[in-house]
């Protein structure tokens, strides 16, 4: 299992879904960086379903918190490797008699029980749990207030669930108070009645036994023009390789994404203009804010497409809700948020006059 993450930063993901604990290290991470525990709570429980009848009350899934056990003192960075541990408390540690002994469809068991020669613990998909987006989203949640301090801040909403579309992002003048207005839903949308119907689909999805995917849409506003390199190292490969590393992510398309090979040059190409402060920005932002795997000062936007999440071996309560969600979209939102923000903090580590 390739649990490790290197590119400038560091993330390490520990720990078993089944075992007593998971983690994540933080390495290379800037010293004195202040970090507001209350703050990575508030971003971690934005990843938790609502409860499991998806009643209007939109309570949320009780989840341990995370324990800094090193790498902080006095709410500050030491520069020492940031190391958090998350109490598992979601699935029993007993044998579940009733998993199948056959591969079950859209399941990674099959896979994982080649990978690893049969010794993978298959009962909760040991190595493939969505347990694992919680050290992702403390990881994130860190690089998020780090990134803040600086004027750069990352955000995403449900942009479909199943065929219901919400309103999209402006790709060219979204900015830091559109991003932090939908951050506070408990139902991330821009449009609250697109919401609602979104919520009866899943309601009725969820009666009939069914599961349904989506797209998470995600922006960062305000990172500087030459951020990134190409070839290899784009701020683009670093941004998709870590949302990649989310269950259930099937595609990641950047600005106009697939629609651009429909396009002729002259209607993909993004013109520069000079802004009223005299800088150069482009008049439409089909390239998503990266050019040459640099950015170009534009929003960066993103569209991450989720797959159903296959059936589990669990039924639904109050223990392992997390574990049965007929959509797993609303809960993908912040581990979007936290791959885009480890990739952009791993990259602007580079930038002078950064730290």
């Amino acid at each position: 299992m390739s649990s490790v993450w290197n590119n400038r930063i560091s993330i390490s993901v520990f720990g078993e879904a089944n075992g007593f604990a998971i983690g994540v290290t933080i390495d290379n991470l800037p010293a004195g960086e202040y970090i507001d525990s209350e703050r990575i709570i508030s971003f971690m429980r934005r990843r938790l379903p609502l409860s499991a009848n998806l009643s209007d009350s939109a309570q949320k899934i009780k989840a341990p918190l995370p324990r800094m056990v090193s790498g902080i003192r006095n709410d500050r960075t030491t520069g020492a490797p940031l190391c958090a541990l998350i109490q598992n408390s979601s699935c029993p540690e007993k044998e579940n008699n009733n998993v199948s002994k056959s591969a079950l469809a859209g399941h990674a068991d099959y896979t994982g029980a080649v990978r690893y020669r049969g010794y993978s613990d298959v009962r909760h998909f040991d190595n493939f749990s969505e347990l694992f987006t919680a050290p992702l989203c403390f990881a994130g949640a860190v690089c998020a207030q780090i990134l803040e301090r600086r004027g750069i801040y990352v955000g995403a909403h449900i942009s479909a669930i199943h065929n219901i579309k919400d309103n999209p992002f402006d790709p060219v003048n979204i900015k830091r108070d559109g991003i932090l207005s939908i951050r506070q839903k408990d139902f991330p949308v821009i449009n609250d009645r697109k919401g609602w119907i979104m919520l009866d689909d899943m309601k009725k999805a969820n009666e009939y036994g069914e599961i349904l995917g989506g797209i998470v849409e995600c922006a960062a506003v305000n990172i500087p023009a030459g951020v990134g390199s190409p070839m290899f190292d784009g701020l683009d490969n670093s941004i998709a390789q870590l949302v990649f590393g989310i269950p259930a992510v099937r595609g990641v398309e950047f600005g106009a994404g697939f629609v651009a090979a429909q396009m002729t040059g002259s209607q993909a190409e993004d013109n520069f203009i000079s802004d009223e402060y005299g800088h150069e920005v482009t008049k439409t932002n089909r390239h998503g804010g990266i050019l040459g795997g640099i950015s170009s000062g534009m929003p960066v936007t993103i569209n991450v497409a989720f797959k159903p999440q296959s059936y589990r071996y669990c039924t639904p309560s109050q223990d392992n809700a997390a574990y049965y969600c007929p959509c797993v979209v609303p809960t993908a939102v912040p581990c979007v948020e936290a791959a885009v923000n480890i990739a952009v903090l791993s990259h602007m580590i580079d930038y002078p006059n950064f730290c």
